[in-house]
């Protein structure tokens, strides 16, 4: 699966000073209280063809909700452990929801989806998605609005799981989103971002100025391998693995990145100067 970073930007934006203000609406989201929900969004359930999806979401009866991103193939990279029984899961950015529920079919015992710029911020996204899939599924799944840089234990507690997926790359200052994150795990902390720098082993991080990385400005920085690994283990985690690709040095060695900078550059999505040391990562790190 190819993802373009711009499919998730639904983070803060350059155009968005900062989210001061904190939504502190937590929402017990279960088919007994959906009413009590509704009434607390003011909006009613829209139908699914009403509904601008970003995830591709599986019902119970067969059919998928029509989102851009190809979202089974990226729950296979982030290596989201298939039994999560007597877990709890905190899913920051959360969007549609598609990896909220996909813990909550893998047995969390609770799991609690967070975000703010897609749901009633700025960005393009709305919750609408989130509440069509959570009333189609008789889903458990807990909903918070809050932006991503406001969570910590003292408002959401501390979770055994937590899942930053396409979150990083889109804040303004990643070391402190990932302290945020580490405050907030117990045990895993699952990583997927853009890469760059690829070709250095030393730590580093690249700087994307107004719209350069995929004519996107909500993207900022971002690291390479070395650079994650050393700033989760000084956040205090113990073994940082890169989970996807499974064999790094072939999926990110130089012919393979040249081939396919040569493919961004020929479908224009980007400079060859640029893409030729880019990727995406998937990383887990653990207590």
């Amino acid at each position: 699966m190819t993802a373009r970073a711009g499919d998730f930007a639904c983070l803060k934006g350059k155009t968005v000073a900062h989210y001061s203000m904190m939504h502190l609406i937590i929402e017990q989201c279960s088919a007994r209280n959906m009413a009590s929900k509704g009434m607390a969004d003011e909006t009613p359930l829209k139908s699914m063809d009403e509904i601008k999806w970003f995830h591709s979401i599986p019902l119970n009866d067969g059919t998928v909700t029509p989102g851009l991103d190809a979202s089974m193939a990226k729950l296979e990279q982030i290596c989201l452990p298939k039994d999560l029984s007597g877990k709890t899961v905190l899913d920051i950015g959360a969007w549609d929801g598609f990896f909220s529920f996909q813990a909550e079919r893998n047995g969390a015992k609770r799991v609690l989806a967070t975000d703010h710029f897609c749901w009633s911020g700025p960005g393009w996204g709305t919750k609408d998605g989130f509440n069509f899939v959570h009333n189609a599924l008789d889903s458990k799944v807990e909903s918070l609005d809050i932006d991503a840089m406001d969570v910590s234990p003292d408002n959401v507690g501390q979770f055994d799981v937590v899942m930053f997926l396409g979150v990083l790359y889109h804040l303004q200052d990643p070391m402190a989103g990932l302290r945020v994150a580490a405050s907030v795990c117990k045990e895993l902390l699952i990583i997927e971002t853009v890469v760059d720098d690829l070709h250095r082993w030393k730590p580093s991080m690249v700087y994307y100025p107004g719209d350069s990385l995929n004519e996107d400005d909500t993207n900022y920085w971002a690291p390479n391998v070395a650079a994650m690994k050393g700033m989760l283990k000084d956040l205090g985690f113990s073994k940082v693995d890169v989970v996807y690709p499974v064999r790094p040095w072939i999926r990110y060695s130089f012919p393979v990145r040249f081939a396919a900078s040569v493919k961004a550059m020929l479908t224009r999505r980007g400079p060859f100067s640029q893409t030729i040391n880019q990727g995406r990562m998937s990383f887990h790190a653990r207590r």
